[in-house]
């Protein structure tokens, strides 16, 4: 197997992981609205999941793990992703924001400032920021 082909498969494994964690904060609330289903359409294409990955991801998705990555500008882009879900849903519930905390920890993101971090990516994604612009604003929260 080259080097290629053993970062694409990491690559795949994380996007599946971080794919399973919008379908989870999805169906929460055990819903899936419009606005939602059109968010995962638009993130499946983008994370290159498969059809049958995504049925499968439908189906069960804390079968995957949360796999961050590496980068710190990529960890903050899944936040805003992840943000991005439970605000297209008008009705944010509990559950999806007590999830959300869980996610940002397993993410990477320092445990001291986890209840900084949501307040703010929840503040800047209703603002709507775009990604570039929340990246440099989650790191500026202390």
């Amino acid at each position: 197997m080259s080097i290629y082909e053993l970062y694409s498969s990491g690559a795949h494994k994380r996007n599946l992981g971080h794919f399973a964690n919008i379908v989870a904060l999805a169906v929460a609330d055990n819903v899936i609205t419009e606005d939602e289903q059109i968010l995962l359409i638009r993130m499946k294409k983008r994370l290159g999941i498969k059809d049958s990955e995504y049925r499968e991801i439908l189906e069960n998705p804390k079968k995957y793990p949360i796999n961050p990555p590496v980068d710190y500008d990529g960890r903050i882009e899944r936040l805003y992703n992840l943000t991005r879900m439970i605000v297209a849903d008008s009705d944010i519930s509990d559950k999806q924001v007590s999830m959300l905390h869980r996610i940002v920890i397993g993410l990477g993101f320092p445990i001291e400032r986890e209840e900084k971090i949501v307040e703010a990516a929840f503040f800047l994604v209703e603002k709507h920021l775009e990604l570039d612009d929340f990246i440099d604003a989650i790191k500026k929260v202390k």
